[in-house]
């Protein structure tokens, strides 16, 4: 045998490996276990249900009262096994085949242009890709380019599977939105249940697959602000002339990014303040000196508060539920 012979054998041999151990990943539960020993995100995966049972609204529970308002009856339950290890397939194929995804963002364009000039409430979500400089040092542009694509096109399905809409990608950052139409307690639990779903879709889904070709693992800084945005033309042509959102609340939400710790997700008090008492209890006051932080409310002129929301916790918690 030739000495090119016995590197092609070898590499055929690696390449073989790598497929089948992603091959195993593909077929689990969503990732396995995870460092520490617990268990992936997707074991702590709720089924699928159609009814969910009603809230009591007995003995004065604020919680359960809030159940009621924002009609938790009708919510309907996230298969969070099957997004991890659809998440997982279609990154695979992005490596291996060059797979291309299908458009989402066109929905955001065509309500957009809808309400040109109209002020709309929503909750705004901003997630920047953490290390994709030093990811450009360690691996060929082309697969940059790929990894680049899925994580930000993986981001936007989850965006989609929680009611919401894709902005835009702007580098290696994605800008959703949450439009607020008669619940504003719908709004802010979808972008934050949103956020908390990326960060173990990033870890549990994408990462799993980079990790059998050696590439470098992913992280990513969320930020969420809520308030009126407002819709813009740049032009005169109805169906052709660029349209965007401006508003502070889009400013403040990628202000509020950049202070996030890679894999950390922070809101703004406008939406904390319009949180499930549930999901609250995932939430921690950032305390910041005055140098580091300054923004203030619209609202009061005092300082904007800041919080931290707890990510999925794989042993104990379930990504919450998208609402309508």
């Amino acid at each position: 045998m030739t000495e090119q012979s016995d590197a092609e054998s070898a590499a055929t041999e690696e390449e073989t490996t790598r497929e089948l151990t992603t091959s195993s990943i593909l077929s689990s539960s969503g990732g396995g276990s995870n460092n520490d020993g617990t268990a992936g995100a997707a074991d702590a995966a709720v089924p699928p249900s159609e009814d969910a049972p009603e809230a009591s609204t007995g003995g004065g529970d604020t919680a359960s009262v809030v159940d009621m308002l924002m009609g938790k009856t009708a919510e309907r339950t996230l298969d969070f096994e099957t997004m991890i290890r659809d998440t997982q397939i279609r990154v695979w194929k992005s490596l291996k085949e060059g797979y291309e995804y299908d458009s989402i963002e066109d929905e955001s364009d065509q309500y957009l242009r809808k309400n040109v000039l109209k002020h709309i409430e929503m909750a705004v979500i901003y997630v920047d890709l953490v290390g994709s400089t030093q990811m450009a040092l360690e691996i060929s542009p082309e697969k940059v380019a790929i990894i680049m694509s899925s994580f930000a096109q993986e981001m936007a399905y989850v965006i989609k599977q929680y009611n919401g809409y894709v902005l835009k990608f702007v580098g290696d950052a994605v800008i959703g939105y949450f439009v607020t139409e008669a619940n504003q307690l719908l709004t802010a639990d979808n972008a934050v249940n949103c956020a908390r779903s990326m960060i173990s879709v990033i870890r549990d889904g994408i990462n799993p697959i980079l990790d059998q070709y050696d590439y470098p693992e992913l992280k990513a800084k969320i930020g969420i602000d809520s308030g009126q945005s407002i819709v813009v033309r740049y032009g005169s042509d109805a169906k052709m002339s660029h349209v965007d959102l401006i508003g502070p609340v889009m400013n403040i939400a990628a202000k509020i990014q950049n202070k996030a710790a890679p894999n950390h997700i922070l809101i703004g008090s406008d939406v904390y303040d319009k949180l499930h008492p549930e999901t609250k209890k995932m939430c921690s006051l950032m305390k910041w000196g005055k140098d580091e932080w300054s923004y203030r409310s619209r609202k009061s002129g005092g300082i904007y508060s800041v919080y931290e929301v707890s990510p999925i916790d794989v042993r104990s918690d379930s990504p919450g539920h998208p609402q309508e």
